[in-house]
């Protein structure tokens, strides 16, 4: 199982120098797993930098994998994580939810780099 982070998702719509590393998780809908929190990100990101219909389309990508919502034991599961990893909450949410679902996280945030079950690619 796959969880790509917003970071990830953005940089491989873009067709950024690390989309590459990001293309075998995201093409790779029956064993991708969409935190919801990723959803709101990359929806925001993209309302922002182009319109609402790419914005639209992004989600409906992203939509491909299957969607994990955000419940009341995995909301305690990254509290515990944002303390241990000193992570921002939607990082956090990002993290519990790949661990939830023994999946790898693939990123390019810093933030994540040198946690376990995490694939980090740095920024090119």
């Amino acid at each position: 199982m796959n969880v790509v982070d917003s970071s990830g998702w953005l940089e491989y719509f873009a067709e950024g120098p690390n989309a590459g590393h990001f293309a075998a998780a995201v093409t790779a809908t029956d064993e991708l797993v969409v935190p919801t929190v990723t959803l709101y990100e990359v929806f925001k990101v993209v309302l922002r930098e182009a319109s609402e219909n790419a914005a639209l389309q992004a989600v409906a990508a992203l939509a491909r994998g299957t969607v994990a919502d955000l419940t009341p034991g995995l909301a305690l599961a990254a509290a515990k994580l944002s303390l241990q990893h000193t992570l921002p909450m939607a990082d956090a949410i990002i993290l519990a939810t790949a661990q939830a679902h023994g999946a790898t996280l693939w990123t390019q945030d810093a933030h994540f780099q040198g946690i376990g079950g995490v694939r980090y690619f740095q920024r090119g």
